[in-house]
């Protein structure tokens, strides 16, 4: 099994809990149908998300209103899985 080394993802994210928040929201989409932004034979959803943060393609977007400093962590903002492809899952 292949593992995708956490500092590096770290870098993308900045944060364990952005990290976990990004990767959640990233598997499930991945899970729902959602096409693999990256060529890989990992099988996992939740793999093949935290590859993808690796190599860029899926990164971490502050909810609208939510300060980009962290310096007030806020309860009410929501982070949201933002992907870097020009193709988007068209909405049912």
């Amino acid at each position: 099994m292949q593992q995708a080394p956490i500092d590096e993802l770290l870098q993308r994210c900045h944060s364990v809990y952005k990290l976990v928040v990004v990767a959640a929201r990233r598997a499930k989409e991945l899970a729902e149908g959602a096409p693999k932004l990256v060529e890989t034979d990992l099988k996992k959803v939740t793999s093949v998300a935290l590859e993808e943060i690796r190599q860029g393609k899926v990164r971490y977007k502050p909810a609208e209103g939510e300060e980009a400093a962290e310096a007030k962590p806020k309860r009410t903002g929501r982070a949201r899985a933002t992907v870097a492809a020009a193709s988007k899952r068209k909405k049912s």
